[in-house]
């Protein structure tokens, strides 16, 4: 895999963003363990659980043999059945452009990213309505980001950027649009075919970045602005989640990390995201114990 990335970091024309590129990105520190053991632990009612790999099969000798007969994995290839010009891809973002093609998914599926963890019971209510999703994050104002190049974006934008595509491609405008939360993301098979029938173009060219760009849009923030669009599902208002972003962890002290994580203990907490955990455990080294404790 290392070198099949790099054969294709070499053959980029034009310079990539750096947050794209980063090494951490497909560091393996034990994330997609936590996180089944949390949803095993936390959602035991979930029906069946897909992992997406590029040809990887993970341990799963940890779980439950139970739970364990719950999960498939699926490979890059299934998703991109008819797209596979552009495979392989390094990317999450053109990944998530076709996770709805996933065969036998359900209509209502709950989308994960291995850095993310339950850590109390989650019930079916906690992610949709009767007419749609439940949207966590907020209303924000990114009119004032200016254009440029991936490679002079910062770090802590480049999702900015993704958000603000995805917005206008839903008829949002940058200065009032819902920048989607980095937790879970609930999301409806059903509206995102109805988006690729509407946007295929643009969900083909979505899929074709090999490494992430700021001309991607993201596909559960496209979904959730469709959703608000069109009266479907609602928003989220209380704060449930916590998110430790990779970039925001390195400008704190280790007390203020230890305070903050400690937090998440409390009991209206459900979600949460560790973006880097190698990079976490620099600035806080017991966070693997805390978070074994979280997730329980």
């Amino acid at each position: 895999m290392t070198a099949k990335r790099a054969h294709y970091l070499g053959a980029e024309q034009a310079p990539l963003h750096g947050n794209g590129i980063n090494p951490h990105r497909w560091v393996c520190s034990d994330e997609l363990d936590y996180c089944l053991r949390s949803i095993a632990k936390h959602a035991p009612d979930v029906r069946r659980i897909w992992i997406v790999t590029d040809g990887q099969i993970p341990s799963l000798s940890g779980l439950p043999a139970a739970f364990s007969s719950k999960i498939s994995i699926v490979d890059h290839r299934d998703i991109f059945a008819g797209y596979e010009s552009a495979l392989p891809t390094f990317n999450s973002l053109s990944i998530e452009t076709f996770l709805w093609r996933i065969p036998d998914l359900a209509e209502h599926f709950v989308y994960f990213n291995d850095d993310v963890f339950l850590t109390s019971r989650a019930e079916f209510t906690d992610f949709f309505t009767e007419t749609g999703p439940v949207m966590r994050g907020e209303w924000v104002d990114f009119s004032h980001l200016p254009e440029c190049e991936d490679s002079r974006v910062e770090a802590a934008l480049l999702n900015h950027y993704n958000q603000i595509v995805s917005g206008n491609l839903a008829g949002f405008s940058a200065d009032h649009m819902f920048e989607s939360a980095h937790v879970i993301h609930p999301m409806q098979r059903s509206v995102m075919a109805k988006l690729f029938a509407d946007y295929e173009e643009h969900f083909v060219r979505n899929s074709t970045f090999r490494f992430r760009s700021t001309a991607q849009f993201l596909p559960q923030s496209l979904h959730n602005h469709y959703c608000i669009k069109n009266g479907l599902g609602r928003i989220h208002e209380a704060r449930d989640y916590v998110h430790i972003s990779a970039d925001a962890s390195v400008q704190w002290t280790e007390d203020a990390i230890a305070s903050f994580l400690s937090s998440i203990q409390r009991a209206d907490i459900k979600f949460i995201c560790i973006n880097d955990l190698p990079q976490i455990e620099r600035r806080f080294p017991k966070a693997r114990r805390w978070i074994e404790a979280a997730i329980g």
